[in-house]
This record gives structure tokens, sequence and C-alpha cells, in this order.
């Protein structure tokens, strides 16, 4: 299984900037705030969490592309998003959540079956317990950006959000400052999240 802390600094340089040069920019929204009803956080893993996204660097890069795209394609914002080996969150504005669904669901089949016919492992549930959450408040919402940007911390890929290649962290704290990164990490820590989180 590929495994991006097994890999050498080099290596994690190359991937780095492989994705910058190939990632297609975000929407740029007016604010970051909570504005009710339209906003959602997307989330999908694989079955069992098997790290199948993570066979490879390719396949990674590769489901990032897609995601976005697909993102870009039915949502007016994307605040926040993380792809890991086995699972992805993505944070978005979108009128169209129906149609959103929908696709992703077609997404989920397409690379059910390429990856299986890839791995040899016809057959083989790839995704499973993909859902969709609204975001009820201003607070669900900050601790919705931070708990995915500290995903890959949570889970043991990397000790910082920004040394993880497939996530919007880096362009989070570009875009807000470190500062106000910090200030939004204090207000709503992930060490609750799931308790009373989504409300304010």
């Amino acid at each position: 299984m590929y495994d991006y802390r097994k890999m050498t600094p080099e290596q994690q340089k190359e991937i780095v900037e492989y994705r910058r040069r190939h990632h297609r920019p975000w929407h740029s929204p007016p604010h970051w705030d909570y504005e009710g009803e339209r906003q959602f956080l997307i989330s999908a893993a694989c079955f069992e969490h098997a790290c199948i996204i993570g066979a490879t660097p390719e396949r990674m890069l590769k489901c990032e592309a897609d995601l976005m795209e697909l993102h870009q394609r039915y949502c007016s914002e994307i605040y926040a998003w993380c792809l890991l080996p086995n699972h992805y969150h993505w944070l978005v504005k979108t009128d169209r959540i129906k149609e959103l669904l929908k696709e992703s669901g077609k997404f989920h089949g397409r690379s059910s079956y390429i990856w299986n016919r890839e791995d040899q492992q016809r057959g083989r549930q790839v995704w499973h317990n993909s859902f969709e959450r609204p975001i009820k408040s201003h607070g669900h919402f900050w601790a919705s950006v931070n708990y995915i940007h500290n995903n890959p911390v949570h889970h043991r890929y990397v000790e910082k959000w920004q040394d993880w290649p497939w996530s919007s962290a880096n362009e989070f704290i570009e875009r807000v400052g470190r500062e106000r990164a910090l200030e939004v990490w204090a207000a709503y820590p992930v060490l609750d999240y799931g308790k009373k989180w989504d409300v304010d």
C-alpha cells in the first residue's frame, strides 16, 4: 500500500509540486462565514476504511482532480477539503445538493470499477457510508473547517496540517493568514467535535 509517511522528503516535495502544477484553483469566496441552508459537509469513506484511494500516489492525484472538478461543477463555493487514503471531506456551498449527491454516486461507481480492475479485485466493495451534513451554525461551520484540515493529523499521516499535500489547509492559511487561522483553531477546537459542535 502507498504510504506518504514513508516517502523521502524529495519524493514528498515532488508530489506536492505535481499537485500544485495540476491543481485547479479554488473559487474565491467573498467571505468565510456561515450563511445557512446551503452549506454542507460532504463525506465518504471506503468500505471498512480500507486504503483503496491511497493505493498509489497517482490514484490519489486522479481522485483529487476528479473530486475537485465534480465539486466545482455543482458548488458555488468550496471552503475546505481533505482527501485521505480511505476517505474524504468537503465543506461546500451549493443550491444543487441533490445533483451533487447523484453525481457523487456516479463517481463512486466509476472509480470502484476502475480501481477494482487495476487491483484485480473484481466485485470488491469500494465505497461505504457516504453522507451530507447540513451546516447548522457559525460554530458548526468553523469547527468543520478545523476538523477537515486537522484530519490528516488526527489519523497520524502528518504532524502539521501544512504537511499533507491533499487538502486545502495551505490555501486556507494563505487566504486568512496564520494569525487568523490560530484564532479560529482556538475558538473552535476539534477536540469536542461531535459534542454540540453544530450549535452556537
